[in-house]
């Protein structure tokens, strides 16, 4: 594994109300480029090439604002911002997004607040960090409550009412849209059921408007969709940021998110119920996983952690077994998978797995010994979801699977 180089920054002369500027790209020359842009916007600067080393940086200086890469040696940058939202104490800091990838549309919804595709131009990282430096500069955030019913509206305004933000409150989809028009809104909660336009409707006037791209929608709804009402939903948020929510702790959660609210500045009943959201090993009670992996002290090892998060573990020893495993087990939550195995290796493995059509949404995470650029590219080409770095951190691996299991 190369050694990272080491890039001197502001660490050591960091005080207390400096706006600071977490950079996390494993690039040298990348991060040298931001490190320049930033200081000249008034940024002190601290820069991380891996994953862990961003997450423990995050926590310890509480940045004003995060630019991440989404390939790093040890995790995907995707995990990197799961875990950044994950915790009250940094999921409020805006991360701009900037990889090789087009997913734009994953990024936003999962709660970046901008994102970049590499090859960038000076010009664009400028522009950029010019909108990172505007948003941090305190104010009110403003959301928008579309509903018709007036005592389902007042309790949506009590849930999430707080000092931090300012909530208007509208019954119709006219008036929702012509508030929209006139006045400046960081996130919208919207139910589908209006008096004189559905919900759809109105997303789809929304997304007519240029002006209203950006904006964040989260639909509350108390009824389930319907297959075609579903599909729909998606096809709209494609272009806009479209979150379906039907619990009350599901509506507070994303509508901070995409608020950046300071979770630990809510009063205790409402970081209770987030709380109870986020650290609730809920989502892993009585998942089953499949552990792939030829070495059985691995197996003993992961299989421990998992079982004493009241998973169900199944285990296969060769990319063969672990086939077969898959197809004879229709309730397989998640597969952990080795890549370096004898005879049939990781990479092939998944590659089978992911020829079937119905397989194509199972979550496979690679276990990687090696952190080359290069084998994250692969794992991924060849059909997993998201990589972690052996020796595997287990609380970085429990994370991860409910980030996976949370979707």
């Amino acid at each position: 594994m190369a050694r990272d180089e080491i890039i001197p920054d502001d660490r050591e002369s960091i005080q207390p109300g400096d706006a600071t500027l977490l950079i996390v790209d494993d690039d040298p020359h990348y991060a040298r480029v931001l490190l320049g842009l930033a200081r000249d916007r008034g940024f002190k600067a601290l820069v991380a090439q891996r994953g862990n080393v961003a997450l423990a940086l995050a926590r310890q200086f509480r940045p004003t604002a995060i630019s991440l890469d989404i390939f790093l040696p040890d995790m995907l940058g995707w995990t990197v911002l799961n875990n950044l939202k994950l915790d009250p104490a940094t999921r409020h800091i805006p991360v701009q997004i900037i990889t090789l990838e087009e997913e734009r549309q994953h990024g936003l919804q999962h709660g970046a607040f901008a994102y970049l595709v590499k090859p960038t131009t000076t010009q664009r990282l400028e522009t950029s960090l010019d909108r990172l430096k505007d948003f941090t500069v305190p104010r009110t955030k403003r959301l928008l409550v579309v509903e018709d019913n007036d005592t389902e509206r007042q309790s949506v305004v009590e849930l999430l009412g707080h000092t931090d933000i300012e909530i208007t409150a509208v019954g119709t989809g006219a008036e929702a849209l012509d508030t929209l028009l006139h006045q400046q809104f960081d996130c919208v909660v919207l139910d589908l059921r209006l008096p004189d336009m559905t919900g759809f409707e109105l997303l789809h006037k929304i997304q007519a408007e240029a002006s209203l791209g950006e904006l964040p929608v989260v639909v509350y709804t108390g009824k389930d969709l319907t297959t075609a009402e579903e599909a729909e939903l998606k096809q709209v948020a494609k272009s806009i940021v479209v979150k379906d929510v039907q619990s009350p702790e599901r509506l507070l959660d994303e509508t901070s998110l995409f608020l950046h609210r300071v979770v630990t500045d809510l009063p205790e009943a409402k970081q209770k119920m987030l709380d109870r959201l986020h650290r609730s090993n809920e989502m892993l009670r009585g998942r089953k996983v499949l552990v792939v992996d030829d070495d059985v002290r691995n197996i003993f090892a992961l299989t421990t952690v998992l079982e004493n998060n009241d998973m169900e573990v199944l285990s296969a020893t060769n990319g063969h077994q672990a086939i077969e495993a898959i197809q004879n087990t229709p309730d397989l939550s998640a597969v952990l998978m080795d890549i370096m195995m004898p005879e049939m290796d990781g990479y092939q493995t998944m590659r089978e797995i992911r020829k079937e059509q119905k397989l194509h949404a199972l979550p496979i995470l690679a276990l990687t010994a090696k952190a080359m650029k290069g084998d994250r590219e692969k794992c991924l080409a060849a059909g997993a979801s998201d990589y972690i770095a052996k020796p595997v951190n287990t609380e970085q691996l429990l994370s991860l699977l409910r980030v996976w299991l949370y979707r």
